[in-house]
C-alpha cells in the first residue's frame, strides 16, 4: 500500500529510471469511456450502432486508425477527415464536464517530481486534446509532451516513445512507460522501454520486462525502481503487431 502523500527531497533519486514516459487516457486520466461514448454518438448520428465488441479494437489507439476501423465495420458513408474532426468534436465537448484522474495519479505524479525523476506525457491523441487536458491534469508535471499528431507514426509504433526518450536525454531501456492498452505496450515494448501497464478495457498479460497491475495507487518510486532493476523484455525482438497479436 503506497502513501498518498510523498516524501519531498530536492535530490535525484537513486536507482531511479532515467526517465518515466506516461500515457494519458485510461492510464492518467479516466478518459475512456469519453472516447467510446463519443464514438457511439457519432456513429449513431450517421445510423450505425457500435457493437460493444469494436470497443477493445479501437482502445488506445490512434484516432486515424480507430475512426478507419469503424468506418470499415460499420460502412458509414464518410470520410476519415470528417468522421476524425466529429470524434475530436464530440470528445471535446465531455471534457468540458471536467476530467477524472485515475487513482494514484495525482500522487504519482507529485512524487515523481519531488525526486526528480524526469517525466514524459506521451499520448495517440491529438495535440489540442493533450492541452485541454494538461488544465487538470497539470502540465508542470511533465518535462515534454509526444502528440499523436506530431509525428509521422504514432502507437503502436515505437516512435512516440523514442521520441519522448530522447527529447529527455534517457535511454529507452532505462525508462519505465506506464501504459493501459495493448497498442500503448506495443509501442513502448518496441521502444525497448520496460513497461508497467495497468489494463483498463481490455486484459494485458505479464511478459518479460512488463509488470501488470490492477491500478495505478500500487506504483510509486520504490516500485518503479524495482521494474527498472527487473529483467529486461530485449529491445528490438519485439515488432508492435506481435506485441498487439499477444495481448488479443
Amino acid at each position: 500500500m503506497t502513501s498518498s502523500t510523498p516524501a519531498l527531497d530536492t535530490r535525484p533519486a537513486p536507482g531511479a529510471p532515467q526517465a518515466v514516459l506516461l500515457d494519458m487516457d485510461g492510464t492518467l486520466v479516466d478518459t475512456e469511456d469519453f472516447w467510446w461514448d463519443a464514438e457511439v454518438e457519432v456513429f449513431g448520428a450517421l445510423g450505425h450502432v457500435l457493437d460493444e465488441a469494436h470497443r477493445e479494437v479501437v482502445v488506445g489507439g490512434p484516432m486515424t486508425r480507430s475512426a478507419g476501423y469503424l468506418i470499415e465495420v460499420t460502412g458509414a458513408d464518410i470520410t476519415l477527415d470528417e468522421v476524425r474532426d466529429l470524434l475530436n468534436t464530440a470528445f471535446l465537448r465531455r471534457l468540458e464536464r471536467g476530467v477524472p484522474l485515475m487513482p494514484g495519479a495525482r500522487r504519482l505524479l507529485t512524487e515523481l517530481a519531488a525526486h526528480r525523476v524526469p517525466t514524459a506525457l506521451v499520448s495517440a491523441s491529438h495535440r489540442e486534446v493533450i492541452d485541454r487536458i494538461l488544465r487538470s491534469l497539470g502540465a508542470e508535471f511533465f518535462a515534454t509532451t509526444v502528440a499523436g499528431d506530431e509525428l509521422p507514426r504514432t502507437k503502436p509504433h515505437p516512435d512516440p516513445y523514442l521520441a519522448a526518450a530522447r527529447r529527455l536525454g534517457a535511454e529507452p531501456a532505462r525508462c519505465v512507460a506506464v501504459e493501459d492498452t495493448a497498442t500503448g505496450v506495443a509501442a513502448a515494448e518496441a521502444a525497448g522501454c520496460r513497461v508497467v501497464a495497468v489494463p483498463s478495457v481490455a486484459p494485458i498479460a505479464p511478459a518479460a520486462g512488463r509488470t501488470v497491475v490492477a491500478s495505478l495507487a500500487e506504483v510509486d518510486l520504490d516500485f518503479l525502481r524495482r521494474v527498472v532493476a527487473g529483467p529486461a523484455a530485449g529491445a528490438g525482438t519485439t515488432t508492435p503487431d506481435d506485441a498487439l497479436a499477444e495481448n488479443h
